[in-house]
């Protein structure tokens, strides 16, 4: 037992020797499909209340097209898209889409209906170049109507320095046994 806790505490120096010069290689090459990605609007990506802000904006909106480049734009290579709510079955598999899988499956609906979704509420978490935003939002067919559903995007950001990309978003709605949280702004 001994030899294994000393093997263990030996490991602990070499494993963080090892993090902190990965952390310092320089970025590999972008695979090609990034490359032609849209380009972000400066405004959009500045700030993480900037990319927050253009989340939501390109996905509300009147019945009809949205503006898919913009979306793409705030995404990092790779970006995910996690909806967690369940079922009617109560059953919630993990599914996890990438930013085409998501433009893919929601352009029907936005073309065919009005949907505005907004936040009411935030809770932050920033350290360095990361930060991840729990965001309760509401989701409206018109801008000032009733909500249909509410719930709370998890979205996960990095900054390389010069703009702010969205990582993922994981959703889950708001239902009897899971209310939103009290950082919620806007009464049920």
């Amino acid at each position: 037992m001994r030899f294994l806790r000393t093997l263990v505490l030996a490991a602990v120096p070499i494993l963080l020797s090892v993090s902190t010069s990965l952390a310092q290689q320089p970025a590999p090459a972008a695979p090609q499909a990034t490359l032609a990605a849209p380009v972000a609007a400066p405004a959009d990506v500045e700030s993480i209340d900037a990319i927050l802000a253009a989340l939501y904006e390109v996905i509300s909106g009147p019945a009809g097209e949205r503006n898919w480049d913009r979306f793409r734009s705030l995404f990092a290579p790779g970006g995910m898209l996690v909806p967690a709510a369940p079922r009617p079955d109560g059953t919630a598999p993990v599914r996890t889409l990438g930013v085409e899988d998501y433009v893919r499956l929601s352009g029907d609906y936005f073309r065919q209906n009005a949907f505005y979704e907004d936040e009411i509420g935030r809770k932050l978490e920033h350290f360095g170049n990361v930060a991840n935003a729990m965001s309760a939002y509401a989701s409206r067919h018109t801008p000032e109507g009733e909500p249909f559903a509410r719930g709370v995007n998890s979205i996960t950001m990095v900054t390389d320095g010069t703009r702010w990309f969205v990582v993922s978003v994981a959703w889950d709605v708001d239902r009897e046994g899971n209310p939103l949280p009290e950082y919620v702004t806007e009464e049920p």
